[in-house]
């Protein structure tokens, strides 16, 4: 089973995209083949309906997530929305590459919880026909913080980053196509 993440932080040691490379690992151990795009190293260029794109970032992208059973969508959350770059990314793909798919949205801010950004992200997902996965993964505050390994200090955030990656890795595997 493939799976691509998107972790759409533009922050060098930002939690959400730590939060990603521990999903990548618990993935793995699902015996899923894993693609983690960290956008703040993959950048892609800005959008616009008029411009036709021979960007090899973009293309990329655009390949792993045709080629993706599940797909990973995660974000901290700035002004309660999802960012710039992450939205940015999802404005060059649509139905071709979310529709039928299963899609896990996860988000890590300095606040309590991220749920509006999460709620946009399931928006955006249902807007090009991707299946929202009716889990999310918010953390915030003390959840965010990662022991050297790259493993949640917080047991209760390791515990229901497991069981939702479990219930995530179910759903793909009755949905894929």
């Amino acid at each position: 089973m493939k799976i691509t993440i998107l972790a759409g932080s533009n922050r060098k040691q930002s939690t959400s995209t730590q939060l990603c490379r521990y999903i990548q690992t618990v993935l793995e151990g699902h015996e899923c083949d894993v693609t983690l795009i960290e956008l703040n190293q993959l950048p892609i260029p800005f959008y616009s309906p008029d411009a036709e794109y021979a960007d090899e970032n973009l293309q990329f992208m655009k390949t792993q997530l045709l080629e993706a059973d599940g797909i990973v969508l995660a974000t901290p959350e700035y002004h309660g929305a999802p960012t710039g770059v992450l939205k940015n990314a999802l404005d060059h793909v649509g139905f071709d590459h979310f529709d039928g798919k299963v899609v896990l949205s996860v988000s890590s801010t300095g606040g309590a919880v991220g749920v509006s950004s999460l709620q946009q992200l399931q928006t955006i997902v249902r807007n090009v026909h991707g299946i929202n996965c009716p889990e999310w993964i918010s953390i915030g505050g003390e959840q965010r913080l990662f022991t050297p390994e790259g493993v949640p200090a917080d047991s209760k955030t390791k515990d229901r980053v497991h069981r939702t990656l479990s219930y995530f890795v179910q759903m793909v595997s009755k949905f894929r196509k």
